[in-house]
């Protein structure tokens, strides 16, 4: 398990694909993960009618779920040079 205070964002991405394929490549080299994600469509807490009264007409639906990558300190740059080539 990584520890809030231990890890550190590699990236964030909405492409489902690209943080799938990161995660499988730093899985392969044996660095852990840790994955945020957040539904950018979901009410929020502070306006749970919000979405309601707005709906989603306008919003690209691909940018629904931001996906967050954290791997460990000690492991940063490592992941990086695995990774960075998907961002090129």
């Amino acid at each position: 398990m990584l520890a809030f205070w231990n890890r550190q964002e590699l990236f964030s991405t909405f492409d489902q694909g690209r943080h799938a394929e990161a995660r499988r490549i730093l899985a392969e080299a044996g660095i852990p993960t840790r994955v945020k994600v957040v539904n950018r469509g979901a009410p929020s807490p502070w306006d749970a009618g919000g979405r309601a009264r707005s709906g989603s007409l306008g919003e690209r639906l691909e940018h629904s779920y931001e996906y967050t990558l954290y791997v460990p300190k000690a492991d940063y740059e490592r992941a990086w040079a695995l990774v960075r080539g998907l961002f090129g």
